[in-house]
């Protein structure tokens, strides 16, 4: 498995294709206990007209909760200072320009890639690797007409302000920055040759995933991302997907513990955190709670 397919995957986002008649079968689950519910639904941060009207499913269990729950809160999620912060985190502090740090074949790559996409690179020199990777994958993801506004997290953090729904996040803008910027040089440099290397074969990666999420194909999802980076880079699944799901844990179990209240709650998540034996639908289900597919 190649880290531009990680790349992807750490954005988020996948979905591609055109508009279908059919709304897309949610990674929806619901888990309860005697007084609470708490719906789990697994999000992708770049979506497509083609992908809304939801399913009806998903919609009842936005209307049926009392708050929802984001990995940020809607405030940090629609603050400009996010994208600074993450700039400032990842401007290089060591005296060298990004191509310093690249061998001769990989600046020629990118080199092309600029020259095809219009980045200038300049505006990339001053940076760290990751920040590289992530603005390479994301520029491409939106040349497939990939659209952030559209996304799952940002349509129910609005319609949750409009509705007047409590809100919250799981985490920080700084944490997130942080899962990033913590990685080791050696993997960051990989992850940017990678991603170099797999730009042409990004649709087809984009347009695979995104199939087997309109098909709520759980299992198939797991092969595909968690198995398959817990196989071949573990500590970097551990980092950015089990720590952070055994994290949050606690905090959606007291939602759930609150005894006598009846406030339900949405959590939505991005759609790896749901999946396989570490996922949080396998830990609640652990924790001895109800758990339902929707």
């Amino acid at each position: 498995m190649r880290l531009a397919w990680i790349a992807c995957l750490l954005l988020l986002t996948v979905t591609a294709g055109c508009a279908r008649a059919e709304p897309p079968r949610p990674l929806l689950w619901k888990v309860s206990d005697a007084d609470n519910t708490v719906y789990l639904l697994g999000s992708f941060h770049l979506l497509r007209p083609g992908d809304y009207p939801l399913a009806a499913s998903t919609e009842l269990a936005f209307e049926d909760a009392e708050s929802v729950v984001f990995e940020l809160s809607p405030r940090e999620m629609n603050d400009p200072a996010l994208g600074q912060m993450m700039g400032a985190a990842a401007r290089r502090d060591d005296g060298k320009r990004l191509q310093d740090t690249m061998s001769p074949e990989t600046w020629a790559r990118l080199e092309a890639w600029s020259a095809r996409r219009g980045v200038p690179l300049e505006n990339l020199q001053p940076f760290e690797a990751w920040f590289v990777s992530l603005t390479v994958s994301l520029v491409e993801m939106q040349a497939l007409g990939l659209d952030p506004k559209l996304g799952l997290d940002r349509h129910f953090a609005q319609r949750a302000t409009e509705a007047g729904k409590a809100t919250e996040g799981l985490e920080t803008g700084a944490q997130q920055i942080a899962l990033f910027d913590g990685l080791e040089p050696r993997l960051q440099q990989q992850s940017l040759e990678d991603v170099l290397l797999d730009a042409a074969k990004m649709e087809e990666n984009i347009n695979h995933l995104h199939d087997l999420w309109r098909r709520g194909d759980a299992e198939a999802m797991e092969a595909e991302t968690n198995q398959r980076m817990r196989d071949e880079y573990p500590e970097l699944y551990a980092r950015i997907n089990r720590d952070r799901n055994l994290a949050w844990l606690p905090v959606l179990r007291r939602r759930l513990d609150r005894g006598g209240e009846d406030e339900d709650v949405l959590v939505v998540v991005g759609a790896l955190h749901l999946l396989g034996d570490d996922g949080l639908v396998s830990l609640m289900r652990e924790a001895g709670y109800s758990v339902e597919r929707l």
